[in-house]
C-alpha cells in the first residue's frame, strides 16, 4: 500500500488517477443513502434534488454528475431494495424443500427486512405510473415484477411434481402472489397483528390456494 502510494513515478500517478473515481464513487454512496433517507421520510413527490444533494452534504450540481434526473435516482434507490430484499430471501429459503417451506421463508424474509429497514420496502414498492417517466417506464422492472418472475418460476417447478392445480396459468398466479404478501404484510404492520400468526395465516393460504382440487364425485 504503501509503495502504490508513494513508490515510483508510475506507481504515483496510477494513484492520482484512481482518485477521482474513489471521490466520484463516495459522493454517489453519498447521495444514494441521503435519498434513501428522504424517500423513506418525506416519499417521492416530497423530495426534490437539491433536498438530497443538502442531505448527502454536497453541491447541487454533484447530484446531475451522477443522476439525470430524480426519477433516476429513485430507480438506483429501488435497485439497491430490491438487490437487499432478494438477499434476505435468498438467506431464509436455502434450505426450503417444498412449497410450504419456500412461502414460510420468503414471508419471514420479508418482515426481517423491513425490521432492519423501516419504510423502504413501501417506499420502493412504487408504480411507475406513479413516478412517471413516459412510455419506457412500462419496460422497467419493479421489484413487485422480479418478485412476481421469481415466484412464477418456483410455482412451476412445483407444479411439476404435482403440489400446484396445472390448470393455473402460472405467470398470473405467480404475480398475484406478491401483491397479496404486499398487502396481508402491510395489514398486519399497521394492525399490530403478530407476525408468526401473519405469516402462518398466509402460508396456508396460498398452499391450499395452489394446491390440486380433489375429486369428491
Amino acid at each position: 500500500m504503501i509503495r502504490e502510494r508513494f513508490g515510483n513515478g508510475g506507481d504515483m500517478e496510477k494513484t492520482l488517477e484512481r482518485k477521482p473515481q474513489g471521490r466520484k464513487a463516495e459522493s454517489r454512496r453519498r447521495l444514494l443513502d441521503a435519498a434513501r433517507r428522504l424517500f423513506v421520510e418525506h416519499g417521492y413527490h416530497d423530495t426534490r434534488p437539491q433536498d438530497i444533494s443538502k442531505e448527502a452534504g454536497v453541491g447541487h450540481g454533484t447530484f446531475y454528475l451522477h443522476f439525470e434526473d430524480k426519477r433516476a435516482c429513485f430507480l438506483a434507490f429501488v435497485d439497491e431494495a430490491r438487490e437487499e430484499l432478494n438477499q434476505e430471501v435468498d438467506h431464509y429459503v436455502a434450505d426450503a424443500t417444498s412449497l410450504d417451506g419456500f412461502i414460510r421463508g420468503t414471508l419471514t424474509a420479508v418482515f426481517a427486512y423491513s425490521a432492519k429497514h423501516p419504510g423502504v420496502l413501501r417506499a420502493a414498492v412504487a408504480d411507475m405510473e406513479v413516478i412517471g417517466g413516459g412510455p419506457e417506464a412500462d419496460l422497467e422492472e419493479t421489484i413487485m415484477d422480479v418478485w412476481g418472475d421469481g415466484w412464477t418460476e418456483r410455482i412451476i417447478e412445483v407444479a411439476a411434481d404435482g403440489l400446484v392445480d396445472s390448470d393455473f396459468h402460472m405467470q398470473t398466479v405467480g404475480h398475484a402472489i406478491p401483491g397479496l404478501i404486499y398487502q396481508a404484510f402491510r395489514n398486519a404492520v399497521r394492525r399490530n397483528v403478530p407476525e408468526e400468526t401473519a405469516i402462518d395465516t398466509l402460508t396456508r393460504f396460498i398452499v391450499r390456494a395452489l394446491q390440486p382440487q380433489r375429486n369428491t364425485d
